[in-house]
C-alpha cells in the first residue's frame, strides 16, 4: 500500500513525472552485481565499480555504527546526494533486519528526482521491502508510515539543507561527487551546516580522504577519523562532534594535513559558482606557508606506492 503524508512537505516531482521526461544515464554493472550510472556532468561514475551496494555499506553505514543504532527505537538519518538511493537503502535494510520494529526519520538531499527515479525504473531498489514508499517520497516530497517517515529535498543542497532540523541526525552520508568536480559542497561553510544537523554523538561517513575536506571538517568543530579503503587504494573518513572511538589517523595522514593540499575551500554565502570556489582555493594555496605537498608526497612516497599496489593485485 502507497503510504500517505499526514503533514505537509514540499511537493518536488508531480505524481505522473513522465519517464521520457527524464535525463538518460550511462549505467554500468559494478563487480558485486549492482547497478551504478555514469555523470556526463561531473565525468564520475556515482560509485566505486568495486561495488557500489557494497561501498554503501562498508564505506558508510558499517562506520556510521547503523547495526548498533538499531537497538534504538528511532534513527535518524541525513542522506547528502542521495543519488541511486544505496546509502539509505542498505542502512534500511541493516535496521530493519536487526529491529523490525525500529523507526527511521529520513531526509535526503538530491540536486534532481532524475538519478533515483531512473535507478528505480532499472530495479535497483526491486529486492527493498520499502521500495513503493520510496517512488512515493521522491515524487512526492515525503511519506509516513509507522516504520518510516521521509522527506526528500530536490535542489542545491546549500540550500534545501536549511530545511533539515538542528540537532536532527544520528547518521550523516556525505556523498557528492568528488571535491574537484563539485567543490561547492565540500567547504568549510557548507560543513558548518552538516554539523549544525547533527547530534552530539552523531557520525557523518564520506569516501573521501582528500586533506581539504579534513580540514573543513576540523575547521567547524568535527573530530576525524579513517576508514578502511574498499576498492580503492585510500580511506575514506568518519567525522563526529565528539571524539569517542574514532579510529586515529596515521602519521603520513596527520603530515597531509600540514601541506598546501589541506587549503580548504570556502564558499561564505552558500551561492558561489564552482569556477569561482576553485579559484580562490589556488590562489589560496599560492599564498600559503605551508609545505608544498609534492615534498609530503616524495616522503611517503614507499607507502603511497605500496597503497596503490595493492589495490591493484
Amino acid at each position: 500500500m502507497v503510504s500517505q503524508l499526514t503533514k505537509p512537505c514540499d511537493r518536488y516531482v508531480d505524481d505522473s513525472f513522465p519517464p521520457d521526461k527524464m535525463n538518460a544515464f550511462d549505467s554500468l554493472v559494478t563487480a558485486d552485481g549492482s547497478l551504478t550510472f555514469y555523470s556526463i556532468e561531473f565525468k564520475q561514475h556515482f560509485h566505486n565499480l568495486h561495488g557500489a551496494r557494497e561501498e554503501a555499506l562498508e564505506k558508510f553505514v558499517l562506520p556510521c555504527r547503523v547495526p548498533l543504532l538499531a537497538r534504538q527505537p528511532e534513527v535518524r538519518v541525513l542522506d547528502i546526494c542521495f543519488g541511486l538511493g544505496y546509502n539509505s537503502g542498505v542502512a534500511l535494510e541493516q535496521l530493519y533486519r536487526l529491529n523490525p520494529d525500529c523507526r527511521v526519520v529520513l531526509h535526503a538531499l538530491e540536486r534532481s528526482p532524475d538519478v533515483p527515479l531512473q535507478a528505480q525504473r532499472m530495479g535497483v531498489w526491486s529486492d527493498w521491502d520499502f521500495a513503493v514508499d520510496w517512488l512515493h517520497l521522491i515524487r512526492t516530497g515525503g511519506v509516513q508510515t509507522a516504520s518510516l517517515e521521509a522527506y526528500w529535498h530536490g535542489g542545491d543542497a546549500r540550500q534545501t539543507i536549511t530545511r533539515v532540523p538542528t540537532g536532527f541526525a544520528d547518521v550523516v552520508f556525505f556523498d557528492p561527487f568528488a571535491p574537484s568536480a563539485c567543490p561547492e559542497l565540500w567547504t568549510v561553510d557548507f560543513f558548518a551546516e552538516v554539523a549544525r544537523c547533527m547530534t552530539r554523538h552523531g557520525r557523518l561517513s564520506t569516501y573521501s580522504c582528500a586533506a581539504a575536506v579534513r580540514v573543513a571538517m576540523q575547521a567547524v568543530g568535527f573530530h576525524i577519523g579513517s576508514t578502511p579503503p574498499v576498492g580503492r587504494p585510500w580511506p575514506g573518513t568518519i567525522a563526529a562532534l565528539t571524539p569517542t572511538d574514532l579510529p586515529a589517523l596515521t602519521l603520513m595522514e596527520l603530515e597531509h594535513l600540514q601541506t598546501r593540499a589541506a587549503v580548504p575551500y570556502r564558499d561564505p554565502t552558500l551561492k558561489e559558482e564552482r569556477d569561482r570556489i576553485r579559484l580562490q582555493r589556488q590562489q589560496a594555496q599560492q599564498q600559503s606557508s605551508l609545505e608544498a605537498t609534492s615534498r609530503w608526497k616524495r616522503r611517503w612516497a614507499g607507502q603511497i606506492a605500496s597503497a596503490l599496489q595493492v589495490n591493484s593485485s
